[in-house]
Protein backbone atom coordinates (compact mmCIF):
# COMPACT_ATOMS: atom_id res chain seq x y z
CA UNK A 1 0.00 0.00 0.00
CA UNK A 2 2.72 2.31 0.74
CA UNK A 3 4.41 2.02 -2.75
CA UNK A 4 1.40 2.04 -4.57
CA UNK A 5 0.46 5.75 -2.40
CA UNK A 6 4.11 6.71 -3.31
CA UNK A 7 3.60 6.32 -6.92
CA UNK A 8 -0.07 7.99 -6.77
CA UNK A 9 1.67 10.72 -4.98
CA UNK A 10 4.16 10.73 -7.97
CA UNK A 11 1.62 10.89 -10.76
CA UNK A 12 -0.41 13.30 -8.95
CA UNK A 13 2.91 15.85 -9.16
CA UNK A 14 3.44 15.31 -12.58
CA UNK A 15 -0.38 15.88 -13.87
CA UNK A 16 0.04 18.94 -11.54
CA UNK A 17 3.01 20.58 -12.87
CA UNK A 18 2.59 18.90 -16.91
CA UNK A 19 0.85 22.70 -17.40
CA UNK A 20 4.15 24.17 -16.90
CA UNK A 21 6.05 21.59 -18.37
CA UNK A 22 4.28 22.33 -21.53
CA UNK A 23 3.84 26.22 -21.07
CA UNK A 24 7.98 26.40 -20.57
CA UNK A 25 8.36 24.49 -24.06
CA UNK A 26 6.43 27.25 -25.83
CA UNK A 27 8.06 30.08 -23.96
CA UNK A 28 11.36 28.92 -24.40
CA UNK A 29 10.51 28.48 -28.35
CA UNK A 30 9.06 31.93 -28.60
CA UNK A 31 12.26 33.15 -26.49
CA UNK A 32 14.73 32.25 -29.23
CA UNK A 33 12.92 33.17 -31.89
CA UNK A 34 12.27 36.62 -29.85
CA UNK A 35 16.02 36.83 -29.62
CA UNK A 36 16.85 35.86 -33.07
CA UNK A 37 14.09 38.77 -34.14
CA UNK A 38 16.01 41.31 -32.11
CA UNK A 39 19.60 40.32 -33.24
CA UNK A 40 18.70 40.96 -36.84
CA UNK A 41 16.09 43.74 -36.84
CA UNK A 42 16.17 45.00 -32.67
CA UNK A 43 11.88 44.27 -32.98
CA UNK A 44 10.10 41.75 -32.11
CA UNK A 45 6.47 42.18 -33.54
CA UNK A 46 3.84 42.00 -30.48
CA UNK A 47 2.02 39.34 -32.37
CA UNK A 48 5.26 37.30 -32.01
CA UNK A 49 4.26 36.76 -28.43
CA UNK A 50 0.57 36.18 -28.57
CA UNK A 51 0.78 31.62 -29.88
CA UNK A 52 3.57 31.49 -26.46
CA UNK A 53 0.75 33.66 -24.09
CA UNK A 54 -2.59 31.48 -25.67
CA UNK A 55 -0.83 28.38 -24.79
CA UNK A 56 0.82 29.78 -21.54
CA UNK A 57 -2.45 31.26 -20.25
CA UNK A 58 -4.42 28.23 -20.79
CA UNK A 59 -1.80 25.74 -19.17
CA UNK A 60 -1.62 28.30 -16.40
CA UNK A 61 -5.43 28.33 -15.86
CA UNK A 62 -5.34 24.62 -15.69
CA UNK A 63 -2.98 24.54 -13.29
CA UNK A 64 -4.86 26.51 -10.77
CA UNK A 65 -8.06 25.01 -11.94
CA UNK A 66 -6.26 21.56 -10.43
CA UNK A 67 -4.86 22.81 -7.84
CA UNK A 68 -7.79 24.64 -6.20
CA UNK A 69 -10.68 24.56 -8.42
CA UNK A 70 -11.34 27.80 -7.53
CA UNK A 71 -13.53 29.59 -10.29
CA UNK A 72 -12.62 33.04 -8.52
CA UNK A 73 -9.35 32.34 -8.69
CA UNK A 74 -9.16 31.26 -12.15
CA UNK A 75 -11.38 34.56 -13.51
CA UNK A 76 -8.88 36.58 -10.86
CA UNK A 77 -5.94 35.30 -13.33
CA UNK A 78 -7.76 36.23 -16.33
CA UNK A 79 -8.99 39.19 -15.32
CA UNK A 80 -5.15 40.61 -14.95
CA UNK A 81 -4.22 39.26 -18.42
CA UNK A 82 -7.04 41.03 -20.37
CA UNK A 83 -5.92 44.28 -18.35
CA UNK A 84 -2.45 44.29 -19.55
CA UNK A 85 -3.14 43.05 -22.75
CA UNK A 86 -6.10 46.20 -22.90
CA UNK A 87 -3.59 48.73 -21.70
CA UNK A 88 -0.76 48.20 -24.42
CA UNK A 89 -4.45 48.27 -26.61
CA UNK A 90 -4.36 51.76 -24.88
CA UNK A 91 -0.87 52.82 -24.85
CA UNK A 92 -0.48 51.99 -28.47
CA UNK A 93 -2.87 54.15 -30.21
CA UNK A 94 -2.78 55.67 -33.67
CA UNK A 95 -1.09 51.54 -34.50
CA UNK A 96 -3.03 49.77 -36.79
CA UNK A 97 -5.97 47.64 -35.51
CA UNK A 98 -4.72 44.07 -34.79
CA UNK A 99 -7.68 42.81 -37.61
CA UNK A 100 -6.35 45.39 -39.74
CA UNK A 101 -9.05 47.78 -39.27
CA UNK A 102 -8.68 51.58 -39.14
CA UNK A 103 -10.38 54.28 -38.73
CA UNK A 104 -14.32 53.91 -37.50
CA UNK A 105 -14.51 50.37 -37.27
CA UNK A 106 -11.24 50.18 -35.34
CA UNK A 107 -12.44 53.11 -33.30
CA UNK A 108 -16.14 51.32 -31.94
CA UNK A 109 -14.16 48.10 -31.55
CA UNK A 110 -12.63 49.58 -28.16
CA UNK A 111 -16.31 49.66 -26.37
CA UNK A 112 -15.98 45.45 -27.49
CA UNK A 113 -12.23 44.65 -25.67
CA UNK A 114 -13.59 46.66 -22.67
CA UNK A 115 -16.63 44.32 -22.04
CA UNK A 116 -14.46 41.38 -20.71
CA UNK A 117 -11.40 43.51 -19.26
CA UNK A 118 -14.45 44.96 -16.99
CA UNK A 119 -16.78 41.52 -16.62
CA UNK A 120 -14.00 39.31 -15.61
CA UNK A 121 -12.99 41.35 -12.50
CA UNK A 122 -16.03 41.57 -11.03
CA UNK A 123 -17.16 37.92 -11.71
CA UNK A 124 -14.19 36.87 -10.21
CA UNK A 125 -14.67 39.22 -7.03
CA UNK A 126 -18.46 39.55 -6.47
CA UNK A 127 -20.28 36.86 -8.41
CA UNK A 128 -17.78 33.75 -7.26
CA UNK A 129 -16.90 35.02 -3.63
CA UNK A 130 -19.96 37.58 -2.54
CA UNK A 131 -18.32 36.97 1.05
CA UNK A 132 -15.55 39.73 0.39
CA UNK A 133 -17.07 41.55 -1.98
CA UNK A 134 -17.50 44.71 0.40
CA UNK A 135 -14.54 44.91 0.68
CA UNK A 136 -13.32 45.04 -2.59
CA UNK A 137 -16.26 46.95 -3.55
CA UNK A 138 -14.77 50.80 -3.73
CA UNK A 139 -11.73 49.06 -5.13
CA UNK A 140 -13.72 48.13 -8.54
CA UNK A 141 -15.69 51.33 -8.38
CA UNK A 142 -12.15 53.30 -8.88
CA UNK A 143 -10.94 50.48 -11.24
CA UNK A 144 -14.15 50.46 -13.52
CA UNK A 145 -13.90 54.63 -13.55
CA UNK A 146 -10.12 54.97 -14.45
CA UNK A 147 -10.65 52.31 -17.54
CA UNK A 148 -14.19 53.59 -18.30
CA UNK A 149 -12.92 57.28 -18.41
CA UNK A 150 -9.45 56.43 -20.27
CA UNK A 151 -11.54 54.23 -22.83
CA UNK A 152 -14.17 57.17 -23.58
CA UNK A 153 -10.99 59.71 -24.12
CA UNK A 154 -9.08 57.17 -26.18
CA UNK A 155 -12.85 56.90 -28.13
CA UNK A 156 -12.76 61.19 -28.61
CA UNK A 157 -9.08 60.66 -29.56
CA UNK A 158 -8.25 63.31 -27.14
CA UNK A 159 -4.76 64.25 -27.22
CA UNK A 160 -1.95 63.81 -24.45
CA UNK A 161 -0.42 66.82 -24.92
CA UNK A 162 -1.64 69.85 -23.14
CA UNK A 163 -4.10 72.20 -24.69
CA UNK A 164 -2.85 75.93 -25.57
CA UNK A 165 -3.49 78.85 -23.62
CA UNK A 166 -5.22 82.12 -25.26
CA UNK A 167 -1.64 83.08 -26.15
CA UNK A 168 -0.08 80.31 -27.38
CA UNK A 169 1.85 79.28 -24.19
CA UNK A 170 1.71 75.68 -22.53
CA UNK A 171 -0.60 76.48 -18.54
CA UNK A 172 1.82 75.80 -15.95
CA UNK A 173 1.50 73.28 -13.16
CA UNK A 174 0.04 69.75 -13.16
CA UNK A 175 -2.72 68.16 -15.64
CA UNK A 176 -4.68 66.06 -13.82
CA UNK A 177 -6.71 64.45 -17.45
CA UNK A 178 -3.10 64.28 -18.82
CA UNK A 179 -1.54 62.73 -16.07
CA UNK A 180 -4.50 60.15 -15.48
CA UNK A 181 -3.97 59.29 -19.31
CA UNK A 182 -0.21 58.66 -19.18
CA UNK A 183 0.12 56.59 -15.64
CA UNK A 184 -3.35 55.39 -15.27
CA UNK A 185 -1.94 51.92 -15.20
CA UNK A 186 0.13 52.15 -12.17
CA UNK A 187 -3.34 53.10 -10.52
CA UNK A 188 -4.76 49.43 -12.18
CA UNK A 189 -2.09 47.61 -11.01
CA UNK A 190 -2.62 49.05 -7.49
CA UNK A 191 -6.10 47.87 -7.53
CA UNK A 192 -5.06 44.42 -8.30
CA UNK A 193 -2.42 44.26 -5.52
CA UNK A 194 -4.73 45.16 -2.76
CA UNK A 195 -7.25 42.74 -4.03
CA UNK A 196 -5.01 40.03 -4.29
CA UNK A 197 -3.53 41.17 -0.83
CA UNK A 198 -7.76 40.90 0.65
CA UNK A 199 -8.10 37.67 -0.80
CA UNK A 200 -5.34 36.46 1.01
CA UNK A 201 -6.08 37.20 4.25
CA UNK A 202 -9.74 36.99 4.02
CA UNK A 203 -12.37 34.36 4.91
CA UNK A 204 -14.02 33.55 2.01
CA UNK A 205 -10.87 34.00 -0.46
CA UNK A 206 -8.33 32.33 -2.32
CA UNK A 207 -5.95 31.88 0.74
CA UNK A 208 -2.32 30.82 0.07
CA UNK A 209 -3.11 30.67 -3.49
CA UNK A 210 -3.79 34.41 -3.68
CA UNK A 211 0.08 35.02 -3.39
CA UNK A 212 0.83 33.67 -6.91
CA UNK A 213 -1.50 36.69 -8.03
CA UNK A 214 -0.15 39.41 -5.94
CA UNK A 215 3.40 38.31 -7.46
CA UNK A 216 2.54 37.91 -11.20
CA UNK A 217 0.58 41.46 -10.46
CA UNK A 218 3.54 43.70 -9.24
CA UNK A 219 6.28 41.59 -11.15
CA UNK A 220 4.71 42.49 -14.32
CA UNK A 221 3.50 45.79 -13.33
CA UNK A 222 6.43 47.17 -12.42
CA UNK A 223 8.40 45.95 -15.91
CA UNK A 224 5.03 47.56 -18.10
CA UNK A 225 5.89 50.53 -16.11
CA UNK A 226 9.32 50.11 -16.67
CA UNK A 227 8.37 49.66 -20.21
CA UNK A 228 6.05 52.65 -20.67
CA UNK A 229 9.41 55.28 -18.72
CA UNK A 230 11.28 53.73 -21.70
CA UNK A 231 13.72 52.55 -19.16
CA UNK A 232 13.58 49.58 -20.69
CA UNK A 233 13.04 47.70 -24.12
CA UNK A 234 9.64 46.84 -25.11
CA UNK A 235 10.14 43.23 -26.26
CA UNK A 236 12.60 42.92 -22.97
CA UNK A 237 9.34 43.81 -21.09
CA UNK A 238 6.86 41.85 -22.66
CA UNK A 239 9.14 39.06 -22.59
CA UNK A 240 9.21 38.71 -18.35
CA UNK A 241 6.18 40.25 -18.17
CA UNK A 242 4.66 36.72 -20.49
CA UNK A 243 7.32 34.55 -18.68
CA UNK A 244 5.35 35.64 -15.63
CA UNK A 245 2.08 34.85 -17.12
CA UNK A 246 2.93 31.61 -18.31
CA UNK A 247 5.01 29.63 -15.99
CA UNK A 248 4.33 31.36 -12.55
CA UNK A 249 6.05 28.20 -10.90
CA UNK A 250 8.96 25.93 -11.50
CA UNK A 251 7.92 23.22 -13.89
CA UNK A 252 9.94 20.88 -11.83
CA UNK A 253 12.82 21.45 -8.67
CA UNK A 254 15.79 22.78 -10.35
CA UNK A 255 19.42 21.23 -9.41
CA UNK A 256 20.46 23.90 -7.24
CA UNK A 257 16.66 23.71 -5.14
CA UNK A 258 13.82 25.97 -5.77
CA UNK A 259 14.41 29.47 -4.02
CA UNK A 260 11.84 30.60 -1.13
CA UNK A 261 8.95 32.35 -2.84
CA UNK A 262 8.90 29.42 -5.68
CA UNK A 263 8.51 32.33 -8.54
CA UNK A 264 10.22 31.53 -12.08
CA UNK A 265 10.13 34.80 -13.44
CA UNK A 266 12.31 36.42 -10.68
CA UNK A 267 14.91 34.04 -10.94
CA UNK A 268 15.05 34.55 -14.39
CA UNK A 269 15.18 38.22 -13.91
CA UNK A 270 17.86 37.29 -11.29
CA UNK A 271 19.73 34.66 -13.68
CA UNK A 272 19.44 37.26 -16.64
CA UNK A 273 21.35 40.09 -14.65
CA UNK A 274 23.62 37.85 -13.45
CA UNK A 275 24.89 36.61 -16.93
CA UNK A 276 24.62 39.51 -18.33
CA UNK A 277 27.10 40.84 -16.55
CA UNK A 278 29.76 39.37 -18.29
CA UNK A 279 29.52 41.91 -21.19
CA UNK A 280 30.00 44.78 -19.25
CA UNK A 281 33.34 43.29 -17.80
CA UNK A 282 34.29 42.06 -21.63
CA UNK A 283 33.58 45.79 -22.75
CA UNK A 284 35.77 47.35 -20.50
CA UNK A 285 38.95 44.80 -20.90
CA UNK A 286 39.12 45.38 -24.56
CA UNK A 287 38.51 49.12 -24.29
CA UNK A 288 41.49 48.66 -21.98
CA UNK A 289 43.56 46.64 -24.51
CA UNK A 290 42.98 48.49 -27.23
CA UNK A 291 43.70 51.89 -25.43
CA UNK A 292 40.46 53.34 -25.52
CA UNK A 293 39.95 56.15 -23.49
CA UNK A 294 36.73 57.46 -21.89
CA UNK A 295 36.01 58.38 -18.21
CA UNK A 296 35.56 54.40 -16.13
CA UNK A 297 31.79 54.31 -16.30
CA UNK A 298 31.62 54.43 -20.47
CA UNK A 299 34.76 52.24 -20.31
CA UNK A 300 32.14 49.22 -19.74
CA UNK A 301 29.32 50.15 -21.16
CA UNK A 302 30.35 51.52 -24.27
CA UNK A 303 33.30 51.57 -27.20
CA UNK A 304 34.63 53.90 -30.16
CA UNK A 305 33.15 53.21 -33.80
CA UNK A 306 34.68 55.51 -36.90
CA UNK A 307 32.27 58.17 -37.40
CA UNK A 308 31.47 57.64 -41.17
CA UNK A 309 31.01 54.07 -40.55
CA UNK A 310 28.58 54.78 -37.43
CA UNK A 311 25.40 53.15 -39.58
CA UNK A 312 26.59 49.99 -39.61
CA UNK A 313 26.75 49.65 -36.31
CA UNK A 314 24.06 48.98 -33.32
CA UNK A 315 23.83 50.99 -30.75
CA UNK A 316 23.04 54.62 -28.83
CA UNK A 317 25.42 57.77 -29.26
CA UNK A 318 27.49 58.68 -25.77
CA UNK A 319 27.97 61.80 -26.94
CA UNK A 320 27.17 65.38 -26.94
CA UNK A 321 28.78 66.95 -30.29
CA UNK A 322 28.72 70.52 -31.17
CA UNK A 323 30.15 72.70 -33.85
CA UNK A 324 31.26 76.40 -33.93
CA UNK A 325 33.80 77.74 -35.86
CA UNK A 326 34.44 74.62 -37.98
CA UNK A 327 35.91 73.39 -34.39
CA UNK A 328 33.73 70.40 -33.18
CA UNK A 329 33.57 69.91 -29.54
CA UNK A 330 32.21 66.99 -27.38
CA UNK A 331 30.95 65.67 -24.21
CA UNK A 332 29.89 62.15 -22.66
CA UNK A 333 25.88 62.36 -21.62
CA UNK A 334 25.57 62.25 -17.92
CA UNK A 335 24.13 58.99 -16.22
CA UNK A 336 20.88 60.90 -14.96
CA UNK A 337 20.62 63.00 -18.18
CA UNK A 338 20.71 59.90 -20.70
CA UNK A 339 17.68 58.64 -17.93
CA UNK A 340 15.80 61.76 -18.27
CA UNK A 341 15.78 61.18 -22.38
CA UNK A 342 15.15 57.84 -21.89
CA UNK A 343 11.87 58.26 -19.75
CA UNK A 344 11.39 60.99 -22.53
CA UNK A 345 11.61 59.14 -25.70
CA UNK A 346 13.73 61.79 -26.99
CA UNK A 347 17.18 63.66 -27.58
CA UNK A 348 18.96 59.89 -27.80
CA UNK A 349 20.44 58.66 -31.19
CA UNK A 350 19.61 55.35 -32.40
CA UNK A 351 22.49 54.12 -35.45
CA UNK A 352 19.44 52.13 -36.61
CA UNK A 353 17.74 55.70 -37.17
CA UNK A 354 20.39 57.19 -38.78
CA UNK A 355 20.98 53.93 -41.23
CA UNK A 356 16.79 53.48 -42.10
CA UNK A 357 16.26 57.76 -41.89
CA UNK A 358 19.59 59.47 -43.16
CA UNK A 359 17.66 62.23 -44.22
CA UNK A 360 16.63 63.32 -40.76
CA UNK A 361 20.44 63.14 -39.30
CA UNK A 362 21.93 64.84 -42.25
CA UNK A 363 23.77 67.06 -39.52
CA UNK A 364 24.44 64.75 -37.28
CA UNK A 365 26.35 62.16 -39.55
CA UNK A 366 28.22 64.96 -41.12
CA UNK A 367 29.35 66.02 -37.42
CA UNK A 368 30.30 62.71 -36.80
CA UNK A 369 32.38 62.37 -39.60
CA UNK A 370 34.26 65.34 -38.85
CA UNK A 371 34.69 63.94 -35.53
CA UNK A 372 36.53 61.16 -36.58
CA UNK A 373 35.30 58.82 -33.78
CA UNK A 374 32.04 58.37 -31.74
CA UNK A 375 30.94 56.56 -28.66
CA UNK A 376 28.30 53.83 -28.71
CA UNK A 377 26.71 51.93 -26.34
CA UNK A 378 27.39 48.37 -26.75
CA UNK A 379 23.78 47.04 -28.12
CA UNK A 380 23.61 42.95 -27.17
CA UNK A 381 19.76 43.02 -27.02
CA UNK A 382 18.71 41.92 -23.11
CA UNK A 383 16.47 39.20 -24.46
CA UNK A 384 19.11 37.13 -25.08
CA UNK A 385 20.05 36.99 -21.33
CA UNK A 386 16.77 36.72 -20.96
CA UNK A 387 16.70 33.98 -22.92
CA UNK A 388 20.02 32.49 -21.26
CA UNK A 389 18.11 33.22 -17.45
CA UNK A 390 15.24 31.33 -17.95
CA UNK A 391 16.59 28.16 -19.40
CA UNK A 392 19.13 28.22 -16.13
CA UNK A 393 16.41 28.86 -13.52
CA UNK A 394 14.37 25.80 -14.89
CA UNK A 395 17.32 23.93 -15.05
CA UNK A 396 19.30 24.63 -11.86
CA UNK A 397 17.18 27.40 -10.25
CA UNK A 398 17.80 31.19 -8.75
CA UNK A 399 21.90 31.99 -8.87
CA UNK A 400 21.27 34.91 -6.42
CA UNK A 401 19.62 32.50 -3.71
CA UNK A 402 22.41 29.33 -4.51
CA UNK A 403 25.07 31.23 -4.21
CA UNK A 404 23.64 32.82 -0.46
CA UNK A 405 23.38 29.60 0.30
CA UNK A 406 26.46 28.33 -0.29
CA UNK A 407 28.07 31.57 1.54
CA UNK A 408 25.52 30.68 4.50
CA UNK A 409 26.39 26.85 4.72
CA UNK A 410 23.19 25.90 3.31
CA UNK A 411 24.32 24.12 0.27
Amino acid sequence: MHKRSKKKMVYRIMELFLPMVVSAVAVLATLIYASLLDIRDRRVPFITWLPMLAIGVACTAALLWQKTANASLLAGYLALVTSFLYADYLDNRGRTDSCGLTGYYAKNRIFWYVIPVLVLPALSWFVLTPTVSVQILPWYAMFAGILGYITWREYKGWPEPRRKGKKGQVPRGPDMSEMLGRWYFVLIILVFAIVSATMLVRPGGWGSSAIALLLITIFAGVFYIFGRMHLFGGADAWALIFIAFCVPLFPFTPLLGSSPLGFLAFSVLINALILNLAAPVGIFLVNIVRGNRAPLMYLFFGFPVKGEEIQKEWGFVMEDFEEKDGKVTRKFIGFFDAVKRMYKGEGRVYTKDLREHPQEFTHELAIYKKAGTVWISYAVPFIIPITAGFVTAVIFGDFLYALMRLLTGGI
